[in-house]
């Protein structure tokens, strides 16, 4: 890893790395989109576009909230050029998942769509997600970063921890109704995971704050 790691830190600084990262975003997307025209989506086409865009924004989500850990842990600093996209990737996906329901499931009668957010708690808990992931995505640029000032922007984006909740619950009460619920325990296991290393990482870093204050009242005194 000690040899790998200066190699994959030019790699990600070099003008090749985010348009290599962009079209691998892009590869389940254009693959969906080959499926359907070619019939290759199965029995339910509409149920095979809805479940596998909400498959990867959830998947998406679980590499955003791994790139600080990868980026910490595998001493790569480079890897926080690509969390900005990663995140967008993430709503790109989001945005097709509610698409394919609002078109495929409810052909895109208003109605019809709030009726069903209101009487389906899992379609509510998923469009919550995706009015906080849409704050995210609105407020990602520079320019808004400037604007809301770096505490105020950091407090917001901490919400993609909720998002990633939410989009479990979503998840789970998909599944219940299949009694499957082996994906839903691999994505919280992950998430879970992440979620417990940022905790961690605060905890360690509020520890050697203290520590650091009780030492300097210690020479002080």
């Amino acid at each position: 890893m000690q040899r790998l790691r200066p190699v994959l830190q030019r790699f990600l600084l070099s003008g090749l790395g985010k348009p290599i990262w962009f079209g691998l975003s892009v590869v389940p997307a254009l693959y969906l989109l080959f499926a359907a025209f070619a019939d290759h989506l199965g029995a339910n086409p509409a149920e095979a576009l809805i479940r596998s865009t909400g498959d990867w924004a959830l998947r998406g989500l679980c590499l955003v909230l791994a790139i600080t850990p990868l980026r910490t842990v595998a001493g790569i600093p480079a890897l926080a050029r690509f969390r900005r996209m990663a995140g967008l990737f993430v709503y790109f996906y989001a945005v097709l998942h509610l698409v394919s329901y609002a078109w495929l499931d409810q052909g895109f009668d208003l109605d019809a769509l709030t009726a069903d957010i209101a009487k389906r708690p899992f379609i509510l808990v998923g469009f919550l997600a995706w009015l906080i992931l849409t704050l995210l995505a609105l407020t990602s640029w520079n320019r808004a970063i400037r604007a809301m000032g770096g505490l105020a922007w950091r407090r917001l984006h901490s919400s993609v921890h909720l998002i990633g909740g939410l989009g479990i619950l979503h998840f789970f009460w998909i599944r219940a109704g299949k009694h499957n619920f082996f994906e839903v325990a691999v994505y919280a296991s992950v998430l879970g995971a992440l979620m417990a290393w940022r905790v961690r990482q605060r905890w360690r870093r509020r520890s050697a704050g203290q520590g650091g204050l009780a030492g300097a009242g210690g020479r002080s005194g």
